[in-house]
């Protein structure tokens, strides 16, 4: 519903307009409009730009992602996660911390501007190695060079796809497979080598020493010998004949593990800047691409600290068996929580370093004020499952919880305790029980709408997933919407012949306080659907109410 460089929304489609715009397409007279450009805050200060296509455009986006990605989904690199089906940032995570074992440099590569620099003529060429259809080829040309629309002025796009675009996150993983290719194909094979490492001499050195002194029946130089073998590693971490480099990419952010000196670590991250230079016509951030040290420092990807655990041992008991006295780490990649993403995310809901009420929300109800803190905090929990000391994330539930029932406490006049004691809870966990927030908005002959607050123990999960699309495969045809619609017949009045769709951005807008509800807003309550199957009379008639909310 969401505009673009016209006024055109979904609101008003119909077959007729889908007929029309596959008629323009088969005879190459389908012209794709500019989008409308709006700049979006980033962290850093700067902004970044969003485009908005018109609704028709949007549609012929969608087919066209559809085509593409049938056919290149398949072809693409399993090291490759973002924008991809049942993929997304944990499964890029999961496979860094399950497979990355023995890392001893990460190379941290951030292309500059990435959906704003991929060349159009590098992409033709892509996608023209695959597609021989010289029809479809000029309609993505026409796609990427429609231009844009700032402060109601044309400007030419001469390189990039739009953000915000439909066939975008494809079209920038055709183009970094590439990438993937070269990575694949050539780094990793090249500094790739040796099967396993060598034996530590110092550490065969310790074994000897512990066979002698079990032999003497020296039981304390026996444990002493013990804890000194499982500080060190059992291999060479500097075997000259050993190898090993790995590869992660989500969109533009792309992370290397490589196991070997570091001299080796800058010809590689050299070798990525000139093959991205030369063949991709793209640039890393100087910025943000790093060699760090695996054991000393943390490298940060998609949100997180990641670093190499060093050999340690377990605490024994002076009585427990010497079975017990055994290697805990040894070279396993550790996710961490970043110290500034608690204090970023802490920041919204303090006032002078104190938890603060948000005065904004002091108006709405119970359910809706402990509903978004809720979801607002579930999201940031659920993100950093993968973390090994997510249990970081105590003060962010806190002052959240603090902030919250300050909030609940300046709707209803009271304290911060006495809003404690009302709203608090047990809710059931795969861990027991735990102490949550709840609210509840009760309904006659229905279950009781339940917001909650909290709840969610702060422990590791290492199989959590949360993945860009769930939804995959044709299911486009089995659309009750669809289904509506060739149907043929008006949902008002019953009539057929020039079907359109009507569209309302919210449910809630259905409904105006103190003017009478038309029958057309009590068929979409009633069906519970954003949209309406009308004649073309009864839609005129929608858009000539005096309560009719604008859609467009």
């Amino acid at each position: 519903m969401t505009p673009g460089a016209t006024r055109e929304t979904a609101d008003g489609m119909s077959l007729k307009k889908i007929e029309r715009i596959i008629t323009e397409m088969r005879h190459e007279r389908y012209r794709f409009r500019p989008v409308r450009r709006v700049h979006i805050p980033k962290k850093n200060g700067k902004t970044r730009p969003l485009g908005m296509p018109t609704w028709s455009d949007k549609l012929v986006g969608e087919v066209v992602r559809l085509l593409l990605e049938a056919y290149y989904e398949p072809t693409f690199s399993d090291r490759s996660h973002g924008f991809r089906p049942k993929r997304g940032c944990h499964t890029a995570l999961r496979e860094v911390a399950n497979t990355w074992t023995g890392t001893t440099w990460f190379v941290e590569g951030d292309i500059s501007d990435c959906f704003g620099s991929l060349d159009h003529e590098v992409m033709l060429s892509i996608l023209a190695e695959k597609i021989h259809d010289n029809r479809f080829l000029r309609l993505l040309r026409n796609m990427l060079t429609a231009g844009y629309l700032e402060d109601w002025t044309w400007n030419a796009t001469l390189s990039g796809v739009p953000q915000g675009g439909i066939a975008s996150p494809i079209l920038s993983n055709i183009y970094l497979h590439k990438l993937d290719v070269f990575v694949e194909k050539t780094l990793i094979p090249e500094f790739t080598r040796g099967k396993l490492r060598a034996r530590n001499p110092e550490y065969r050195a310790v074994e000897h020493a512990i066979a002698r002194a079990r032999r003497k029946g020296d039981r304390a130089e026996s444990r002493a010998l013990y804890r000194r073998l499982h500080s060190l590693p059992s291999q060479d971490p500097r075997d000259p004949g050993y190898r090993r480099l790995r590869y992660c990419r989500y969109a533009d952010d792309t992370l290397l593990g490589f196991a070997g000196p570091k001299a080796e670590a800058e010809e590689i991250k050299r070798r990525l800047a000139e093959f991205l230079r030369d063949d991709l016509k793209l640039e890393l951030s100087p910025d943000k691409t790093l060699i760090t040290h695996a054991r000393t420092q943390r490298a940060r990807f998609l949100g997180y600290e990641i670093s190499v655990a060093s050999s340690a041992t377990r605490t024994r008991r002076p009585n427990a068996s010497d079975r017990r006295n055994r290697r805990s780490l040894n070279g396993t990649v550790v996710l961490h929580v970043p110290a500034s993403v608690v204090k970023a995310k802490s920041a919204p809901y303090l006032s002078r370093g104190k938890p603060a009420c948000r005065t904004p929300m002091v108006n709405e109800s119970d359910y809706n004020i402990v509903g978004r803190f809720g979801a607002e905090y579930r999201g940031i929990v659920q993100y950093y499952l993968l973390a090994g000391d997510v249990f970081r994330l105590h003060r962010l539930r806190w002052v959240m919880e603090t902030s919250m029932l300050h909030t609940l406490a300046g709707k209803h006049g009271s304290s911060v305790t006495k809003m404690a004691t009302r709203f608090k809870a047990k809710a059931e966990t795969p861990h027991g029980k735990r102490t949550c927030f709840e609210a509840a908005v009760h309904r006659e002959g229905k279950k009781p709408l339940v917001a909650r607050f909290g709840g969610i123990p702060l422990k590791r999960h290492k199989r959590a997933v949360l993945t860009d699309r769930l939804n995959t495969g044709p299911i486009y045809p089995n659309k009750e919407l669809v289904r509506r619609l060739t149907a043929g017949r008006c949902e008002l009045c019953g009539l057929s012949g020039g079907i359109q769709v009507h569209h309302v951005r919210r449910l809630a807008d259905l409904s105006w306080p103190g003017r009478p509800t038309p029958q057309w807003a009590h068929v979409m309550a009633k069906i519970r659907r954003k949209a309406l199957v009308v004649c073309g009379n009864c839609h005129d008639q929608i858009h000539g109410h005096p309560a009719t909310p604008l859609t467009q």
